[in-house]
């Protein structure tokens, strides 16, 4: 597929020229069905991504059970940190999801449209079939991808949370007191995993069959 540079295209993104952008990307033969499988593969990643940066963030979670007062400090600075990073590869798959329904409505509305100026009615049947057929797998893949996506505030409120109090309460007291927190945080953030893992299979197999009747 035709590339063209990033910058050139947010531009148009940030100016919230949609319909200039589409043009753009046609004119280097990039269609609306070739930007969503790429925002598809976007939004994939970020969550393969995501999925590291909670398992690293969960690790320091764990670990802070399990050290002296002493170190408490040092521990608080580095699960600040995982949490930063969590929240902000949370903010990129809000982002990327978003994006990819965005495309997918302007693709479908678009195809739909042009159903109309079909003069042979058999081409027409085939090519509505063919919309009702990607809707029908888009649809399933958006629902996990939301579903996935819904999973990741909860688990950020939950871990802020215990940032937040681990950051006033530096003491053996706290510790103690977080232990029934991060058991808890432990099975969301496992659950959260799971979805993304279903989420990601799903985009897989969206993004095969696309690439497949491309």
């Amino acid at each position: 597929m035709t590339r063209i540079p990033v910058v050139f295209l947010s531009a148009f993104l940030l100016a919230g020229c949609q319909s200039l952008y589409y043009g753009t990307m046609e004119k280097f033969g990039v269609q609306k069905r070739d930007i969503l499988v790429d925002r598809v593969e976007a939004a994939r990643d970020a969550q393969q991504d995501g999925q590291e940066e909670f398992k690293d963030a969960l690790e320091q979670f764990r670990s802070v059970v399990e050290i002296d007062g002493g170190e408490l400090e040092d521990k608080y600075d580095a699960l600040q940190a995982e949490y930063d990073d969590s929240k902000e590869a949370a903010e990129d798959i809000h982002e990327r999801v978003d994006a990819v329904e965005n495309v997918a409505e302007d693709l479908f509305e678009e195809w739909a449209d042009e159903l109309d100026q079909y003069s042979s009615g058999e081409l027409r049947r085939d090519s509505q079939r063919k919309l009702r057929e990607t809707r029908d797998r888009y649809s399933d893949l958006i629902t996990t991808m939301r579903a996935a996506e819904s999973r990741l505030d909860p688990v950020l409120e939950a871990m802020e949370d215990q940032v937040l109090y681990l950051k006033h309460n530096l003491n053996a007291r706290a510790i103690e007191g977080l232990r029934g927190e991060v058991v808890a945080i432990d099975r969301d953030v496992d659950e959260l995993l799971a979805a993304m893992a279903q989420s990601i299979k799903e985009a897989d197999a969206f993004i095969r069959d696309m690439r497949a009747e491309g």
